[in-house]
């Protein structure tokens, strides 16, 4: 698309810079009979074509710095997942067993979007787990989209009964269920899982 945008804006350049006199001759060649054309006609003309081609090359651009800011560099994504090992690294959270796997990848995911910073796109991040993952250990190779770089989050998963959660029960009674609440050591390093 940029390409073609300055492709665009040479070629009406190179209209505005012929001569007047070649195009009455190419006029007249076609048809004999018609009426000369003033210079005003060519300044118009030449002050539309210059007009019309500044436009494709800020258009072209405007382009190029959406496109850059709709892609991650290796360096805004090796800094979003470093920034987001240390945030995760020690926190704790609720949970259980089932759906561990899906719920680090998205934790992983967010944290890294979170500290991609200004000029990074808010998605385009995959946290893709390893197939022999656990409950108590897993790895993720997170990439995005433009990077070329990848890295490898290993997340420990480590119950901590002292931090479970049991709602209340019915009526000031003792309740029956425990919402398990795990600790979790994050790291990371450079390269695919």
């Amino acid at each position: 698309m940029v390409v073609l945008l300055l492709v665009l804006a040479a070629g009406l350049v190179a209209m505005g810079c012929v001569k007047a006199d070649r195009v009455r001759r190419w006029r007249r060649s076609f048809n004999p009979s018609a009426p000369e054309l003033p210079d005003s006609a060519f300044v118009a003309a030449r002050v539309v074509l210059f007009g019309m081609a500044g436009v494709g090359v800020f258009s072209a651009f405007q382009f190029m710095a959406v496109v850059a800011d709709a892609e991650w560099s290796d360096d805004e994504l090796s800094s979003a997942v470093s920034q987001a090992t240390e945030e995760l690294n020690g926190t704790s959270r609720f949970g259980d067993d089932s759906g561990f796997d899906e719920e680090s990848a998205t934790m992983i995911e967010d944290e890294v979007v979170e500290h991609g910073g200004g000029g990074a796109p808010q998605s385009g991040v995959d946290a893709g787990p390893a197939p022999l993952n656990k409950p108590s250990g897993a790895d993720y190779t997170v990439q995005a989209a433009g990077a070329d770089a990848a890295f490898c989050v290993h997340v420990v998963r480590t119950r901590s009964k002292d931090g479970d959660y049991e709602p209340p029960g019915i009526a000031g009674n003792p309740g029956t269920v425990t919402v398990p609440s795990y600790d979790f050591a994050v790291t990371s390093r450079k390269g695919a899982c």
